[in-house]
């Protein structure tokens, strides 16, 4: 029998000029393409520069993501999670989203959910700073405090969670949250934090039947910062992770980027049979459901100007494609839960870790998802995997 998954890619709302705000980072009006475009080699082999194949698009604009919502769909993959923003008491890159996705006639090809990506903001957006160590004065901070949460909170019921195209899990929208910390800090502890969150899950019971909150694994037993955001995502001892997530209610856990909790500055197998180790030990640890994640890559060098450790190797679609199937295969290991798998992403191509097309492997990663997750090519997997048993069998 053929089963259908929730594959969900995680969409960075950069690429647009259409937020002003954004215009403080990438000045020429092309959100963060400027940075792509402008992108050039660190050391001898380095795959930089790339090229996106469908161009520079404006992702605020609806006929771009009917285009964008088409190639997803017809490649398995069937959610977005919009990074979603809030700083300076406003709403940031919210463009990408409402105007371009929401906005789109087709988007109830790809459902959507929110993760509200509530790190601190430091220099590293704008290449002509990012090299200059300020983490101690961001740009934006992005811890809030009750009154402002509750802001949000009703911004977001209002605005998004009854949209038709929303994911939900067991009837209810689902809410990812990224910085753990930062929710503390800005709400004053766990315990203020939890009459928040309390607060928020009876306002959803109202207005759209409920929320099923996720929160991203950025914490463990190391914190590498790769990412040049996640300085104050400090190491945390798995025991008191548990007792916060079961105090605080969260419904699920998953992660955003594997350069969060693993050595990303090796070889893409490898990175592979750890991250699956991860997996494993978070099912066994936690009462909620983990739901797998695959990273497509990392080297955020393009976001520097010069060479940045941390450069994962030889993440080939082929590579990949294994790591989708592990996934898939967690998903089929775990019938009692939503068939959700997370990817980053969409489009982090200043992380190199995208699965849009583009000049280097062409649409290799999106061939790769739709060779695991579409019906009519799990079969033709199947089959593939069947022959070769067959072949095993009679040598």
């Amino acid at each position: 029998m053929q089963k259908n998954y929730d594959v969900a890619a995680y969409v960075w709302p950069a690429y647009t000029g259409d937020e002003l705000r954004s215009r403080i980072f990438w000045p020429e009006g092309i959100g963060e393409w400027e940075t792509v475009k402008n992108a050039g080699p660190k050391f001898e082999g380095h795959t930089w520069p790339r090229k996106p194949l469908w161009g520079y698009v404006n992702e605020a604009d609806p006929y771009v993501m009917e285009m964008q919502i088409n190639a997803a769909a017809d490649h398995g993959i069937n959610v977005f999670i919009y990074d979603w923003y809030w700083y300076d008491r406003a709403p940031f890159l919210e463009n990408c989203l409402n105007d371009g996705y929401l906005k789109a006639k087709n988007n109830d090809r790809v459902r959507f959910y929110l993760m509200w990506a509530n790190h601190n903001v430091p220099y590293i957006w704008d290449i002509r700073n990012s090299h200059v160590d300020i983490w101690e004065k961001p740009v934006w901070y992005g811890a809030l405090d009750r009154s402002e949460f509750e802001i949000i909170a009703n911004r977001l019921i209002e605005k998004y969670f009854s949209h038709p195209s929303y994911y939900r899990i067991d009837g209810k929208p689902v809410f990812s949250i990224y910085d753990l910390k930062n929710l503390l800090h800005g709400l004053g502890g766990i315990e203020k934090t939890c009459e928040a969150i309390h607060w928020f899950r009876k306002q959803c019971e109202k207005a759209v039947g409920g929320i099923h909150l996720q929160l991203v694994m950025m914490y463990n037993e190391h914190n590498f910062n790769y990412t040049g955001l996640d300085r104050d995502a400090l190491s945390v001892s798995s025991e008191l992770m548990k007792q916060v997530i079961k105090q605080m209610g969260i419904d699920s856990i998953t992660h955003y980027q594997n350069c969060h909790f693993l050595d990303i500055d090796r070889d893409f197998n490898d990175i592979l049979t750890d991250s699956i180790a991860e997996w494993n030990r978070l099912d066994k640890s936690y009462d909620i459901p983990y739901f797998p994640h695959v990273s497509v890559g990392w080297d955020s060098t393009p976001r520097y100007r010069e060479y940045r450790p941390g450069i994962v190797k030889n993440n080939t679609p082929e590579a990949v494609e294994k790591a989708f199937r592990k996934a898939k295969e967690y998903a089929d290991a775990h019938p009692a839960q939503p068939p959700l798998i997370t990817i980053n992403s969409w489009n982090e191509w200043t992380e190199t870790s995208y699965l849009q097309p583009d000049d280097v492997y062409g649409y290799g990663y999106l061939e790769a998802a739709k060779r695991i997750f579409t019906p009519k090519e799990q079969s033709n997997d199947k089959q593939r995997k069947s022959n070769g048993n067959l072949k095993l069998q009679t040598l």
